[in-house]
C-alpha cells in the first residue's frame, strides 16, 4: 500500500490545534504591526498548546531518569518509559521493535549508520534531505550509492530495484524520504520497501517532513526503521526517535560511551573492561532528556485524540487553496519532482519570475508579518536540480533569480500544518498577489549573507 494524502476535495471535520505564538504580534516597516503568520512549519512546527501543559504539569516533578531511589527520580523513570510505550503504539512498531530518543532525526540516522555492519552497502536517493543524505558516507567499511533523481513514484520504485539486483551479496540498506522537505511530495514508501526486501536489503524512513503531517505504521510500511524529529512534531524540546529493528542496534558499539550505556567497567591496570548494555539503554548514554521524550508523547497523544486522519483531511483542504491561489498569480512556478498530481504534505516551494526568493521572502516577513523560507532548505542537490542546475554566480538580494542566462539562485519554501488557521493561508496568497502586482513597499539590501530591509 502507498501511503497517500487525502483529496483536496476533501470537507476538513476539526479546527486547527491550539498552538503556541498563535496570537503572536509582529512589527512592519511600514508601520504598526499585525499577527505572526507563521508558515515554516517545515523548519520547526510551533509546540501544541496541549504539548506545553503537559510539560508545565510534570516540570516540578522533574528528576534523574534510570537507578534513581528518590520518588522523583521514579516518578520520571516510569514517565520516560511510559513515552517510549506511547512513541511505539504512535508509530505502529511491532513486537521486538526498540524506540530510541534521539535529538533529532539527524542524530538518528547517523545512530543508525554507527551501527551499519561492516561492509554494508548503503543506497540513497541524490534528492534527500542532508540528514539523510550524508550519515552514510562516514560511517566506517560502508559503501554508499547514490541513485539520481527519478522522474516519478514508479521510477524511483523501479531504479532502486535494478540497483539493488546488481548489488554484490552482503548487508545492504536504503534510506528514504517519507515526504520532501522542499516539494512535499509523498514518496512510494510501502513500494520502495517492497523493492528493499525482496533484495535482501533494509530500508529506514525519514520520516520527519510525513509523521507531522500523516500517520505512519512501520508494520504497515514494512520498514525497517523510522526516525523522525520532536521540533517538526508541534514538540519542540530536543529531542528524537529513532524506531525499529533491534539486531544491528545491539551488535553495534554504543553510539556514545559513557553512563546509561554501561553494565559494567572494571580497571584493570592500563585498561578499562567495559560490558556494556543492551536494549534502548545501549545507545542513550547521559542523562536522558526526559522532558523532551515526554513531550513528543504528549504530541503523538494528541494528534491520535484529535482524529489524526481527519487533520490530514483539513491540511489537504488548505493545500489546495494554497495551489489555486497560487496558480493565478503570474510568474509563480512551484517546484515538483513527481509532478502537479503528486501526493504531498502541506510543504510547497516556488519561485517567481523578476523575483530574488530571498528579497521575497525577507518582504513577507517585513511587510506582511508572514515567516516563510528561503534557500535550498538543507537539501542541495534536489533543489538545485528542481531549479535548473548550478547558478551562474551569487545575486544580490535585489537582482532577480532568473535574471536573463542565469538560473534562479534559491526558492521560497511555505509550510503549515495542525495549527495553522485558514486566514493565514489566504493572507499569504494575497500578499504574494500584491508583492508581484505591486512590488516591495520597502527597499532591500544583504547583510551577512541575508536580505534584510534596508535601514531607514
Amino acid at each position: 500500500m502507498t501511503v497517500t494524502a487525502a483529496a483536496a476535495t476533501d470537507r476538513p471535520t476539526c479546527s486547527p490545534l491550539p498552538v503556541l505564538g498563535r496570537d503572536v504580534r509582529v512589527p512592519l516597516v511600514t508601520g504598526g504591526e499585525v499577527e505572526y503568520g507563521a508558515l515554516d512549519y517545515a523548519a520547526s512546527a510551533p509546540a501544541l498548546q496541549r504539548v506545553w501543559d503537559d510539560v508545565a504539569a510534570y516540570a516540578p516533578y522533574y528528576g534523574s531518569v534510570h537507578r534513581g531511589a528518590g520518588y522523583l527520580s521514579q516518578l520520571s523513570t516510569d514517565l520516560f518509559e511510559q513515552s517510549r510505550e506511547t512513541v511505539a503504539a504512535f508509530l505502529g512498531c511491532r513486537p521486538g521493535d526498540e524506540v530510541l530518543f534521539t535529538r533529532s532525526t539527524t542524530d538518528s540516522l547517523n545512530l543508525l549508520a554507527a551501527a551499519l555492519p561492516a561492509g554494508t552497502q548503503v543506497f540513497v536517493f541524490e534528492t534527500e534531505h542532508h540528514a539523510s543524505l550524508l550519515p552514510w558516507s562516514r560511517a566506517r567499511e560502508v559503501q554508499v550509492r547514490y541513485l539520481p533523481a527519478p522522474d516519478g513514484a514508479e521510477q524511483a520504485v523501479a531504479a532502486l530495484d535494478a540497483a539493488l539486483a546488481a548489488a554484490a551479496d552482503g548487508p545492504k540498506l536504503v534510506c528514504v524520504t517519507g515526504a520532501s522537505n522542499v516539494t512535499g511530495e509523498i514518496w512510494p514508501i510501502r513500494e520502495l520497501a517492497a523493492a528493499a526486501h525482496r533484495n535482501g536489503a533494509r530500508i529506514v524512513l525519514d520520516a520527519a517532513q510525513l509523521a507531522p503531517h500523516h500517520p505512519v505504521d512501520v508494520a504497515e510500511l514494512d520498514v525497517d526503521w523510522v526516525a523522525f524529529s520532536g521540533h517538526k512534531l508541534y514538540a519542540p524540546f530536543g529531542a528524537g526517535v529513532l524506531a525499529g529493528r533491534a539486531d544491528w542496534l545491539d551488535a553495534a558499539e554504543p553510539y556514545l560511551a559513557g553512563g546509561g550505556a554501561t553494565r559494567s567497567v572494571i580497571h584493570t591496570g592500563d585498561a578499562v573492561d567495559v560490558e556494556w548494555n543492551s536494549g534502548t539503554a545501549r545507545h542513550e548514554a547521559g542523562s536522558p532528556n526526559v522532558i523532551g521524550a515526554y513531550a513528543i508523547a504528549s504530541a503523538c497523544r494528541a494528534l491520535t485524540e484529535a482524529g489524526f486522519e481527519a487533520l490530514a483531511a483539513r491540511e489537504q483542504e488548505l493545500l489546495g487553496r494554497l495551489r489555486e491561489g497560487l496558480a493565478a498569480i503570474p510568474g509563480v512556478r512551484v517546484l515538483s519532482l513527481f509532478g502537479p498530481d503528486a501526493p504531498r504534505v502541506g510543504v510547497l516551494s516556488f519561485v517567481v519570475r523578476d523575483w530574488n526568493s530571498s528579497r521575497l521572502a525577507a518582504a513577507l516577513s517585513a511587510e506582511y508579518g508572514i515567516g516563510v523560507r528561503d534557500g535550498l532548505f538543507c537539501a542541495h542537490p534536489l533543489v538545485r536540480t528542481l531549479l535548473g542546475g548550478e547558478p551562474d554566480e551569487p545575486a544580490e538580494c535585489g537582482v532577480p533569480d532568473d535574471v536573463p542566462g542565469g538560473r534562479p539562485l534559491n526558492a521560497v519554501r511555505v509550510s503549515f500544518g495542525a495549527g495553522t488557521p485558514d486566514e493565514h493561508i489566504d493572507r499569504f496568497v494575497n500578499a504574494l498577489a500584491t508583492l508581484v502586482r505591486d512590488g516591495a513597499a520597502w527597499d532591500y539590501t544583504t547583510e551577512n549573507g541575508r536580505c534584510v530591509p534596508a535601514r531607514a
